[in-house]
């Protein structure tokens, strides 16, 4: 059985991630550690509980030890906006912090999961069907740290033998946590607004399209990917992974057939249209669907119905 600590885990992919992780694992085989923001009822209720800082080492190293850790997934990170106004708590963050965790699993033998991000692609790279292997030049803080963290990863398994593995996220679509700071943040935002008023200011311009994909899906790539046939892992670190791709104008569609009298306008963040510009409208996953089997549930029709269902429910509407 697992002993697994995630860092970050009140985040917007840590809080469901940790949850599904002690369904599938049991209750008090997941650690959830976080730093500051205080867990829900659910997450400190169902099983242990511990305030961990990827930029502690001892305090990391004191819940390693305690609970015979033997994997780590590494959640912490700003996300992209909220990078860009805090450059260097994003680089220690996202960079010592991965250097941290990684220095740790080589010490106690942990397996770890890193969090990458369509962010780690740059205005150079190729926006249509961006390929697994390709330039990595990005003009943001976030995309930076991101690609330090894909390389640092890599060089700990092949230097030392660290089971580092990593999946290179879209935009995270969630009907349970809010956004916190993200370019792609709009996605979640659309449908809460949809319900709430059945309008929406969209902060991105018509034509600005993003990969994106449904959190349980998320979920469902991290943990399969780290209980991946190892032998199979060509990459084994920063997979391309995708659901779907949109624009503004096709997710607002979509809403409409739901809703006939949704309406959108638009009021654009020059800031989170110019980290958009530099990401691409579409990945190409074929190295994760060929190499461990990804294949994603949710298209955005699916995904639509779900989504405004559960916040209904959510909100009382």
């Amino acid at each position: 059985m697992k002993n697994i600590l995630v860092i970050g885990a009140v985040g917007q992919i840590g809080s469901e991630l940790t949850m599904e992780l002690r369904k599938r694992y049991g209750n008090n085989n997941v650690v959830a550690g976080y730093r500051k923001t205080e867990p829900s009822e659910e997450l400190a209720g169902s099983g242990p509980l511990e305030r961990v800082d990827a930029t502690d080492v001892d305090k990391m190293v004191e819940v390693v030890k305690k609970y015979k850790i033997d994997t780590i997934y590494n959640l912490a990170a700003l996300l992209s906006a909220v990078a860009e106004a805090r450059p260097q708590a994003a680089w220690n963050v996202g960079v010592n912090g991965v250097y941290n965790v990684l220095e740790v699993a080589r010490e106690f033998n942990c397996a770890v999961f890193f969090p990458s991000s369509i962010g780690a692609f740059g205005p150079s790279t190729p926006l249509d069907n961006t390929p697994q292997d390709t330039i990595q030049r990005p003009n943001t803080m976030y995309g930076v740290t991101k690609v330090a963290g894909e390389l640092l990863s890599d060089y700990y398994y092949k230097r030392f033998g660290v089971d580092a593995r990593g999946l290179r996220y879209p935009g995270i679509i969630s009907n349970v946590t809010l956004p916190g700071g993200g370019t792609t943040d709009y996605a979640v935002e659309i449908y809460y607004e949809a319900i709430k008023s059945n309008k929406y200011t969209c902060p991105l311009p018509a034509g600005t399209f993003l990969d994106m994909m449904y959190m349980p899906d998320a979920l469902d790539a991290a943990i399969d990917l780290m209980e991946a046939d190892p032998a199979k892992l060509k990459h084994r670190n920063a997979f391309n992974v995708t659901a779907m791709s949109f624009d503004p104008e096709i997710i607002a569609a979509e809403i409409k057939k739901h809703m006939p009298g949704f309406t959108m306008d638009y009021n654009p963040d020059p800031m989170k249209k110019a980290i958009a510009d530099t990401w691409p409208n579409s990945m190409d996953d074929t190295c994760a669907r060929e190499e461990w089997g990804w294949n994603p549930k949710y298209g955005l029709g699916e995904m639509t119905i779900d989504m405004l269902e559960k916040i209904r429910i959510k909100l009382g509407k």
